[in-house]
């Protein structure tokens, strides 16, 4: 099961899955240098120090046939033609969001979206604070109401299995309860809200 991990700049992704995953977090992190100040906003982040330049990679296993991959995206804007060669299999997403700096969030729900495929959003609450309520997030990040929110502080490793629980929780309840016997329908996929 391939599952991938999108938001803006500095928003947890990287901490997310490494938080989660059983192996060594493979990642390319390098550090901020003064010749990518113009291109890399660090509003609202200013003490961050590096930057994923391609992308991440976690295990979970579940059972012997079950297990999960993560895949975590850049979030700058010249490495989103990375994110379709990364989403190539992946049953869903995670949206990782700061309430600090939404709009750095929109494009990956507007991938998402418009691929039709299911995510949830998980809203990174920084040292367990959080300055936005659950509707005021949902409402800003325009979310269809059927988009699960999980608040979390993912650096948690229960805070991102509860993320990834829900999304399998929301990947489960997309799909429709047939008779036994018979060949499992979906839903026609949604565009969006």
């Amino acid at each position: 099961m391939k599952i991938l991990v999108a938001g803006g700049f500095g928003v947890g992704k990287t901490t997310m899955v490494g938080s989660v995953s059983e192996v060594a977090l493979l990642h390319t992190e390098e550090h901020l240098t003064m010749a990518g100040m113009d291109v890399d906003d660090v509003g609202g982040v200013e003490r961050k120090t590096t930057t994923t330049v391609a992308l991440d990679f976690g295990r979970i296993t579940v059972s012997s046939r079950l297990v999960v991959y993560l895949f975590g995206t850049p979030g700058q804007e010249r490495f989103w033609f990375m994110w379709n060669d990364l989403v190539h299999g992946a049953l869903g997403g995670v949206v990782i969001v700061d309430t600090r700096r939404l709009q750095s969030s929109f494009a990956s729900i507007d991938f998402f979206e418009n691929r039709g495929i299911p995510f949830v959003v998980g809203v990174n609450s920084f040292d367990g604070r959080q300055e936005r309520t659950l509707p005021e997030i949902r409402d800003a990040l325009d979310l269809d109401p059927r988009t699960p929110i999980v608040m979390g502080d993912l650096r948690q490793r229960s805070a991102s299995r509860d993320l990834l629980l829900t999304l399998v929780d929301h990947l489960m309840s997309d799909r429709e309860v047939v008779p036994a016997r018979q060949p499992v329908q979906t839903r026609p996929v949604r565009s969006g809200p």
